[in-house]
Order: C-alpha cells, then sequence, then structure tokens
C-alpha cells in the first residue's frame, strides 16, 4: 500500500525507473534520483534560507557571487543531463542526486525572496544570503544535505520516501504560493504567519490539483502510446 501511495504522488512527475531511482527499506522513492535531489534540495535550501535571514524576511537578490554559484548549480545539473543523456558519458544515481540538490538548492533563495515581496505586509531592503558567514553557511547546507540524503536517510526505511514526498508536497505549495500572492486580495497583506493560513490553504489544494493533473495526463498519454502499439 505504501508503495502505492509513493508511486501514485510522483507518477505525473517522474518516469519513476527503477534503475535510475533510489530506495530505502525496500520501498523505491517517488521520483527518480535526480528528482529526488531537486525536491530534497529546494525543500532543505527553504529551511536553510528561512534560518540564515532571521526573520528580516529579505526581499533582494543575493550579490553576484552567489548568484553565479546559483548558475553553476543549476548548470552542473544542465551539463550532466545532456551530455549522460546524449551518450557522450555515463552517469550514476550519487551524480544524478549531487546536481539535483544543486538545483533545487540554488532556486529556494529566489523562491523566498518573492515570497517575502508577495506575501509578507513588511520586509526588509536586505538581500537574501547576505554576507560571507551567510554564504558558507549556506554552501555548508548543501553538502551537509548530500551526506544526509546519500548515506543517512537510505538507512530510516520508510522515513525516505515520506520525507521526499514531503519535500514535493513543500515545493509545489512554495511555488504556488508565490502566485497567490500576485492575487489583490492576498498581495502583501500578512503581518504574521497565521494571516497566511489562507494562502497556504489555497497553494496546498492548488498542489494536491496539480499532482492529480499531471497524473491523469500520464496515464492518457501512456493509454494513448499502448493503443498506438497495439
Amino acid at each position: 500500500m505504501l508503495q502505492g501511495i509513493f508511486k501514485a504522488i510522483g507518477y505525473g512527475l517522474c518516469h519513476q525507473l527503477p534503475e535510475r531511482s533510489l530506495f530505502a527499506g525496500g520501498l523505491q522513492l517517488p521520483v527518480c534520483a535526480r528528482d529526488t535531489g531537486i525536491y530534497l534540495g529546494f525543500a532543505l535550501g527553504l529551511v536553510v534560507v528561512v534560518l540564515l535571514d532571521r526573520g528580516r524576511r529579505s526581499r533582494e537578490l543575493p550579490r553576484w557571487p552567489v548568484l553565479a554559484l546559483m548558475g553553476l548549480f543549476v548548470l552542473s545539473m544542465a551539463i550532466d543531463g545532456l551530455t549522460s543523456y546524449g551518450g557522450l558519458r555515463e552517469t550514476t544515481n550519487a551524480i544524478r542526486l549531487a546536481t539535483g540538490l544543486a538545483t533545487g538548492w540554488a532556486l529556494a533563495p529566489l523562491t523566498v525572496m518573492m515570497i517575502n515581496e508577495q506575501l509578507w505586509a513588511q520586509g526588509a531592503r536586505t538581500r537574501i544570503i547576505e554576507g560571507a558567514r551567510a554564504t558558507a553557511l549556506w554552501i555548508g547546507g548543501l553538502l551537509a544535505s548530500f551526506a544526509l540524503a546519500w548515506t543517512v536517510l537510505p538507512l530510516t526505511g520508510v522515513l525516505y520516501p515520506i520525507v521526499v514526498s514531503a519535500a514535493i508536497i513543500t515545493t509545489f505549495m512554495a511555488v504556488n504560493l508565490v502566485f497567490v500572492g500576485l492575487l489583490p486580495r492576498f498581495e502583501k497583506r500578512a503581518k504574521r504567519f497565521r494571516d497566511a493560513v489562507p494562502q497556504l490553504a489555497i497553494t496546498l489544494a492548488l498542489t494536491a490539483g496539480e499532482l492529480a493533473a499531471a497524473a491523469w495526463l500520464r496515464a492518457i498519454a501512456e493509454g494513448a502510446s499502448r493503443v498506438t502499439v497495439g
């Protein structure tokens, strides 16, 4: 039953090929190694960035060295994917996970910045990940996240796919929150976390709808493919 639930969560998002996926406690994770990295890196990155921001709700882009690092992180996944799919080299699940994590990690600060801009009534015109100490902690957090995802979480059995499932939902909710915050009814209205409960409820409903729609579209595509082959 649990494997069916995990498969359903990632069904519309990923090919879910066993040879490109990670396992824990005999259970396959909801998405492949690369996608596991993206979602897990994004969700963990959100937590780290919020902690580093120390309640300021910063609304400005990081300085160019941090932006350059973000670009390199995303580029690492693009290079790994393109060169491996193009047959130029072989890749591994460890590399897929690492480059996926780096990409999710790079996108999290930008998303936090946009949420701060759109959701909260008050915020600071300070930069996300400001200063050498914050940058070092941010990079260290990425390295620790890889160790967690590759070494520690596989030992936790069913907890690992649960964590990844939660990361997928968190990622969709965070992105949806940016768009919900654009609505005049909600734009820059929340002063405290409890003021944002309606927005979070909407993002949760949107997330459920998006995952269901993605699964439905994949099922239709696979059905059409079987008919064509037949």
